[in-house]
């Protein structure tokens, strides 16, 4: 009985253990990985129920979809697309 129980806890312990690592990997916040977009959620009540943290988004500009964590808050800012501030034009009124 006791080779049972320590099978079982070893078992149980990677369950646990590929768990947590795969929430860890999900992507964060509302914001499409691939092309930043704001992404819409996809309601699953079994999944809501099981997961409160996880839920299934899709992005309607690129066609991503899958699982991101919502523990982030809802208004994170959004990731820029552009990496540097191009400089407008100068007023020429002096």
């Amino acid at each position: 009985m006791l080779i049972v129980v320590v099978l079982l806890a070893t078992v149980l312990l990677r369950v646990a253990i590929v768990g947590v690592v795969l929430y860890v990997i999900l992507p964060k916040g509302f914001s499409c990985p691939r092309c930043a977009s704001r992404l819409s959620q996809i309601w699953h009540p079994v999944l809501h129920r099981l997961l409160p943290h996880v839920e299934h988004r899709w992005c309607m500009r690129c066609g991503w979809s899958g699982l991101v964590s919502s523990s982030v808050a809802r208004n994170q800012p959004r990731r820029a697309l552009v990496k540097e501030i191009v400089p407008g034009p100068v007023n020429q009124h002096e």
